[in-house]
């Protein structure tokens, strides 16, 4: 566990609004809970009375106490149902809170720059969702269901003690609590760095144990294997020397807490006995008193664990809300207007560009696309290419210069209307896990199995389709692996015609294919091209042979612009680059 300072404040801010739009239900739940409390501290004093009505001491019984027996019954029995009915009524709130705070966290993270997706950890990040979540679940329950109702009860019996009987139980009772609660937190913060310590030896000598297991092979060909032993074994060692601290130190908390009980208990008692002894109280108020106390302490037996637990519990609410105070380094303008794109007329002006502001990927690169024009930006590695795509689809801006669109920034308009006029085919197409009919869909979620079929069919996706066991409900494995890099990008392809727009980017699109599916994708992509304004990013020279205008990017600027035989004829940056690629194939 975490001991950073809690944002509590940011806690509290961010959970509020999901619990107060169910404020009906919570203050139903509320008065359950303290109905349910009534009843519950009701009970002893149905016991005092019963006791008393059979105390032959006070008086010949001659009847069973048959109201007091009815009223225990009743209030024990009420006890669980109001604290029943407050679980069934709070869930819902607990529950909507949990979802939408989920829901938040995950839309919130959709609306990041690419830049925060690029270096964060998708599996921390998932973790502080799942654990963010789980914590709101448990501060609710313990709060409502554990520390309230126990601070209720505290207040109730407290005030019963105090008007019936002597002030000094009450305060003995307080004082007893106000020490429990104190030594509970102080011994629990103590022994938190033996459980922190337990739980980080068992991660690594788990990992040790995996990671040689892993690397079995290795293991057996140095003959390691008692040397893995003994290194295991060390952890191990380790990890039984922290439990043993741990186990001590719960030893000292739980004797800790009974020595506390006890003595509040055996000091209440004795001064009850006196009391009963001296005729200021009768044998059911001494049996009254000691089910109260044991009624308080009760639940505190468990403050150790709900302290430490919701001491977590807020640490991970505050890892979960704290994403939403990350914002996003791509926003739309307030005043941003829609894309509307009539010819498919794209503009790059001037532009400059970097990641990092010590170092300068684009240098004033300036070109256009007319409408329906197919152009290629060719360059080597790291030449700033696929930078260009990027700037393009707005997933960073410019540092200066503009890019255009029909002679609309695309800073000014929204972001969603500009991805919307813009398909893409990456040179690593990643599917979902699901099944290749639903991964087309996806272009256009709201599309007709006629219209996903239609795309199918354009991309020639249909055959290989049908060759399938399992035909178009056949699941592609987590990002795809299930399928070929070929039958991947023609799945891309399909999505891309499906959502159906008027500019095209093909990022490196068959740059990972042999040369048998790089030419059926070639084909596919000239099909899908026709009458569109489309953007060829490639590394291989051969497959932009067709192109209207080749742009030719070499660190950061364009060195060459124009059509393939006229960049050869000039005999400069483009045919060298030609020349090369064709002696590597003779070559291979």
């Amino acid at each position: 566990m975490d001991n950073k300072p809690l944002d509590l404040k940011l806690v509290l801010r961010s959970l509020f609004p999901h619990l107060w739009a169910f404020k009906g239900r919570v203050l139903i739940a509320l008065f359950f809970l303290v109905c349910a409390k009534i009843v519950w501290v009701a009970m002893p004093w149905a016991m005092k009375h019963i006791v008393d009505s059979l105390d032959s001491g006070l008086h010949q019984a001659i009847a069973v106490p048959f109201m007091f027996l009815f009223a225990y019954g009743f209030f024990r029995f009420g006890s669980v149902a109001f604290s029943e009915i407050r679980d069934a009524i709070f869930s819902r709130v607990t529950e909507r809170a949990m979802r939408l705070a989920s829901l938040q966290v995950f839309e919130h993270l959709h609306k990041m720059d690419l830049e925060f997706h690029l270096s964060r950890q998708t599996g921390g990040i998932s973790r502080d969702i799942d654990r963010g979540t789980n914590g709101i679940h448990f501060l609710l329950r313990f709060m409502v269901f554990n520390i309230f109702p126990t601070l209720l009860e505290l207040v109730m019996v407290a005030s019963i003690l105090v008007v019936a009987f002597n002030i000094w139980f009450a305060l003995i009772t307080l004082f007893a609590v106000i020490t429990f609660i104190t030594f509970t937190v102080i011994t629990t913060e103590w022994r938190n760095r033996f459980v922190r310590e337990a739980n980080t030896l068992d991660s690594k000598s788990n990992t040790r144990a995996i990671d040689s297991l892993l690397n079995y092979e290795t293991v057996k060909y140095f003959g390691n294997e008692a040397w893995e032993a003994e290194q295991f074994d060390e952890n191990l060692a380790s990890w039984e020397s922290a439990r043993l601290k741990n186990r001590m130190s719960l030893l000292a908390l739980n004797t800790g807490q009974a020595a506390i009980i006890a003595m509040a208990l055996t000091s209440m008692m004795i001064m009850a006995s006196f009391d009963v002894v001296a005729g200021e109280i009768t044998l059911g108020d001494l049996v009254m008193i000691n089910a109260y106390t044991i009624q308080i302490f009760l639940p505190l037996n468990f403050l150790g664990f709900v302290y430490r637990e919701i001491r977590r519990a807020l640490t991970d609410i505050e890892n979960l809300f704290s994403l939403l105070t990350k914002t996003p380094k791509i926003e739309d303008e307030v005043d941003a207007s829609e894309l509307l794109v009539t010819q498919g007329f794209v503009e790059f002006d001037e532009v400059s560009f970097g990641y990092h502001a010590d170092r300068s990927i684009l240098k004033n690169v300036s070109f256009s696309i007319q409408p329906g024009e197919k152009v290629a930006l060719v360059g080597g590695s790291g030449a700033g290419k696929s930078t260009l795509g990027r700037l393009l689809f707005r997933f960073y801006d410019v540092d200066q210069g503009d890019v255009r669109i029909d002679g609309q920034s695309i800073r000014k308009v929204t972001q969603q209307s500009l991805r919307k006029a813009i398909g893409v085919v990456p040179q690593d197409t990643v599917l979902f896990n699901d099944t290749i009919f639903n991964n087309v869909r996806y272009g256009r979620p709201s599309a007709s199995d006629e219209e996903v079929w239609q795309a199918i069919e354009l991309a020639h996706l249909a055959s290989f389709i049908q060759s399938l066991p399992d035909k178009e409900h056949t699941l592609v494995g987590e990002r795809g692996l299930k399928v070929s890099g070929g039958e991947k990008q023609r799945i891309a392809i399909a999505r891309v015609l499906l959502k159906n727009p008027p500019i095209l980017l093909f990022d490196e699109a068959t740059s990972a294919l042999d040369s048998h599916s790089e030419h059926a994708i070639l084909q596919a992509m000239n099909e899908v091209s026709e009458s569109r304004t489309t953007i060829v990013i490639a590394h291989r020279l051969s497959t932009v042979i067709d192109a209207d205008q080749i742009i030719v990017v070499n660190d950061g600027q364009i060195v060459e612009q124009g059509t393939f035989s006229g960049l050869l004829a000039n005999d400069g940056h483009f045919a060298a680059m030609w020349r090369r690629q064709q002696s590597d194939l003779r070559e291979q």
